[in-house]
């Protein structure tokens, strides 16, 4: 359950940063903000360069914390999976007791 939600917060995080990088104007001035509009009017003379590049730095940053914290936490779910298939086969290796006879005296 732990690893579905990180994994949605995960993929939230990725469509968030294609976003913002689609969103940002290349070095050649063919961003996808020159079919839309002017990106100075929503955000200022600068342009908005300032906030897209601190989201985009924010975004990624997250980005590849979240790679590692899902690789370490998928890799100790496997490892638990696994000690727990070799318990459950071990504990079908016991052998068996053999049962004391009941005396019934009548």
């Amino acid at each position: 359950m732990l690893f579905g939600l990180l994994m949605t917060l995960y993929i939230l995080n990725c469509f968030l940063l294609v976003l913002v990088i689609l969103v940002q104007q290349g070095k050649g001035g063919l961003g996808i903000t020159q079919l839309g509009g002017s990106q100075q009017m929503i955000f200022g003379g600068s342009g908005g360069a300032d906030e897209l590049q601190k989201a985009t730095w924010v975004l990624g940053t997250i980005f590849m914390f979240g790679s590692l914290m899902l690789a370490i936490f998928r890799s100790q779910q496997a490892r638990t999976a696994t000690h727990l298939r070799q318990h459950a086969a071990q504990v079908q290796q016991l052998p068996t007791l053999p049962s004391e006879p009941t005396t019934e005296t009548e």
